[in-house]
């Protein structure tokens, strides 16, 4: 009789105790999930936020998430087909790359891509983020803003002024241009505008089955994104 996947023991002496007994414990709490459901979604996060993510989490309290610590759940699930806890998530593991991980789950197929195709929360662009369109400023008053904030404006690098107590952009700016990296002074004014760039959006790439099959979603839907923008 063959031995079974499941016997494997993984060594990990390369780690100080605290650290093994750590990692352990989540590759034992990984093999039990994946005993307790039928798929296993592998997922990529793009704009990481911590508060919509837990939010997911509390909406899918019926599944399990493992998010972080790629390596981990690589040896948990198997690297190679030698090493894989159950047939074909070699395969799986392998898409663990980056800001990825894990969902355990009984919804199938249709139900998950539908709910994180759909998934795409806006939130104000961070310092070293890619601008994903241009976003002019249009010339002209601003009384959405305290005359106080004047100052602040200028050192931001806007051209303004003060007219009657009213701030005034005098001539039209270009906040940031496509593709460029954005500085902590742009996400500020961006912000001070309210405008939301980045978006924050979990995209499914594979799907394992506890059949042993393993499947692979490409060109998933991306969000439509002007390429310029005038902001008032």
């Amino acid at each position: 009789m063959p031995k079974s996947k499941r016997d494997k023991k993984v060594s990990l002496t390369q780690t100080r105790k605290k650290g093994l007994e750590l990692k352990q414990k989540i590759i034992e709490k990984i093999r039990e999930t994946a005993d307790l459901y039928a798929n296993i979604f592998t997922f990529s996060v793009y704009n990481m936020r911590n508060v919509q993510l837990k939010e997911i989490r509390q909406e899918w309290s019926h599944s399990r998430f493992f998010f972080g610590k790629n390596k981990v759940m690589q040896i948990a699930l198997g690297r190679t087909e030698d090493e894989e806890y159950k047939e074909n998530l070699s395969k799986l593991t392998r898409q663990l790359q980056g800001q990825t991980g894990l969902l355990f789950t009984n919804k199938g197929e249709t139900e998950v891509l539908k709910y994180f195709d759909g998934l795409y929360t806006p939130d104000y662009a961070r310092s070293g983020t890619v601008a994903a369109q241009t976003v002019e400023l249009e010339e002209g008053l601003l009384p959405e803003f305290s005359h106080s904030l004047e100052p602040q404006l200028r050192q931001l690098g806007l051209p303004t002024k003060l007219k009657r107590g009213v701030i005034q952009l005098q001539r039209a700016h270009t906040v940031c241009e496509k593709g460029q990296v954005l500085n902590p002074e742009q996400c500020r004014i961006l912000k001070l505008f309210g405008h939301k760039m980045s978006n924050f959006h979990i995209t499914i790439q594979g799907m394992w089955s506890n059949s042993g099959k393993w499947k692979t979603f490409n060109d998933r839907p991306e969000p439509i994104v002007p390429d310029r923008v005038k902001v008032k």
